[in-house]
């Protein structure tokens, strides 16, 4: 894999990368909460990307993988903060997220905030808003009144460790939110998602899919895929998927 590259941000963090020149537009994958750029997903795009020669980025976000910071010092906020910085300063032109579980929200922040760029979009088991319908929404009251007074709770998790989330990032998530106002997505758009995920539902990419608007948006199920969506079908979903927007732009 070779040692990443390092981007310093604005605020000061280091986000670790790794980017291949080529043809554009650049795909750009965008992991999930707690990931890394070493995935199975990421890897086996930038692979195809190498033998197209198709201008290829991945990254880690602050507190993820390798780059600085803690996870817990982090919010869906620092993490938009860190993808708008590392797109702009590590590709040129049009570009085409595509973003698994979080950063199926991260795409989407990007798509709102950077439209003229984004060529494309696809997202995998996308997670937009869940730190208020999931997280906050699944929380008794005792875990409420935990997070207020500790500032934050440990969430069980079915693929690591748990996760803790904090009072910060249930708060940064309000100002995040992508389902409660227009969401104009005016360029080609694949939404997968796999019916056996119990960390994202089909009801919110059903939800997902009929608030945004654009003139070539779809969304694909696949009947027992899981949240990992990783397998050697899923991975030529994907590979289609990602094949089939680039033509659309084209």
């Amino acid at each position: 894999m070779g040692e990443p590259s390092f981007l310093s941000t604005k605020q000061g963090r280091k986000i670790a990368y790794h980017r291949s020149e080529g043809q554009g537009p650049w795909v750009v994958f965008l992991g999930g909460l707690k990931s890394d750029m070493q995935g199975t997903k990421a890897v086996f795009l930038e692979e195809w990307a190498k033998q197209q020669g198709r201008a290829f980025l991945r990254f880690d976000y602050s507190g993820h993988g390798e780059s600085s910071d803690d996870f817990t010092d982090g919010c869906i906020g620092d993490w938009a903060e860190d993808t708008a910085q590392a797109v702009a300063a590590l590709t040129q032109g049009p570009i085409l997220p595509v973003g698994s579980s979080m950063g199926g929200w991260q795409a989407l922040l990007l798509a709102r905030s950077m439209p003229e760029r984004v060529a494309g979009l696809v997202t995998i088991a996308a997670a937009p808003d869940f730190t208020e319908d999931g997280y906050w929404a699944g929380f008794s009251d005792e875990q409420k009144q935990v997070l207020e007074e500790v500032g934050h709770v440990e969430l069980p998790s079915d693929y690591m460790e748990p996760y803790i989330i904090t009072k910060r990032m249930i708060e940064d998530g309000r100002k995040q939110l992508v389902l409660r106002s227009p969401l104009d997505l005016p360029f080609p758009v694949r939404f997968l998602q796999g019916t056996a995920d119990t960390a994202v539902s089909v009801a919110t990419a059903v939800r997902l899919l009929e608030h945004a608007s654009g003139p070539d948006m779809q969304l694909r199920l696949v009947k027992d895929a899981d949240h990992r969506f990783s397998d050697g079908p899923c991975l030529a979903l994907t590979l289609e998927a990602v094949e089939e927007v680039l033509a659309a732009g084209d």
